[in-house]
């Protein structure tokens, strides 16, 4: 780790971290807070995804749409109207409504050959994002003159890495640069995200085989057909299942790659004294592990 102890944290002209953990458990709150104080650059994974590398299929996937209404398909021929993704570090809607869900097209579901497909355009365009951290660090400084800076990493950061393995190429490039820092949430924050996505559910990015393995267990359980699948019942059934396959991920790259705070802890933080305090803490604590 690029800091070994609290003093070296609290020490460091440059502070570093990236923040990972389920999505609703403060990555954005912290990100946001230092952000507001200033000093620390805000480079958002999710938003990296969705611009820079997601942002063509987004807005084809606009387009096709578009090219359905016959006024628009004749605007869109003479190029008389521009539709582009309106992404930004508060509203990610475009790339999760590009992520799309699998199932009965008449209910918004995706053919899953396609949903497949976007899954692996998602994993392609996290890891890219993710090694493209070091460089945004470089960029912080240099341009903007930034001191510090915090990755705000998407949920799905363990379904793309082997946190087991210590030649990762994504974590080792990233623990090379940046201080690793899992938001841990408890059962009853696992209890609430579940409530939270019930009723509202999501697009979500899940390792190839494990969402293999879960829809297959789906359509045998319900007798379904892929085609007659609701998609936010899949999504619904599925979500807790995708917190128990991510929460030892998580729990592996917090033990080989980095450190430890507690959801609680991050939902009290207000500004960047705040985090810092929390951070040193969680460097004492791996510190002092047997």
């Amino acid at each position: 780790m690029i800091y070994q102890t609290a003093q070296d944290w609290r020490g460091a002209d440059h502070k570093r971290l990236l923040l990972f953990g389920m999505s609703g458990l403060g990555k954005t709150h912290v990100s946001n807070a230092l952000r507001a104080g200033g000093d620390w650059f805000h480079y958002s994974i999710d938003y990296r995804i969705g611009t820079r590398y997601m942002g063509e299929h987004i807005a084809d996937n606009f387009k096709r749409e578009a090219m359905k209404v016959p006024l628009l398909r004749d605007l869109l021929m003479t190029d008389s109207v521009r539709i582009t993704s309106n992404i930004t570090f508060d509203n990610l809607a475009p790339l999760s409504t590009y992520l799309g869900k699998p199932g009965d097209p008449a209910r918004g579901g995706l053919p899953f050959a396609e949903y497949q497909r976007r899954q692996d355009q998602h994993r392609s365009a996290e890891v890219a994002a993710l090694l493209d951290t070091p460089r945004f660090i470089e960029r912080a400084h240099a341009l903007y003159g930034y001191a510090h800076f915090v990755c705000d990493s998407g949920g799905s950061i363990c379904e793309v890495v082997d946190p087991e393995d210590a030649a990762d190429p994504v974590l080792r490039r990233l623990a090379d640069e940046l201080l690793m820092v899992w938001i841990e949430g408890t059962e009853a924050d696992t209890a609430d995200l579940v409530r939270r996505f019930d009723r509202n559910p999501k697009p979500i990015y899940y390792q190839p085989d494990f969402l293999g393995e879960i829809w297959a267990r789906y359509l045998a359980e319900n007798r379904l057909d892929a085609a007659e699948v609701d998609p936010d019942a899949f999504l619904r059934w599925g979500y807790a299942q995708v917190l128990a396959h991510r929460q030892p991920r998580y729990r592996a790259i917090a033990r080989n790659w980095g450190v430890t705070v507690a959801a609680g802890d991050i939902a009290r933080v207000r500004n960047a004294e705040d985090v810092t305090e929390v951070v040193a803490r969680a460097l004492e604590a791996r510190r002092s592990a047997p």
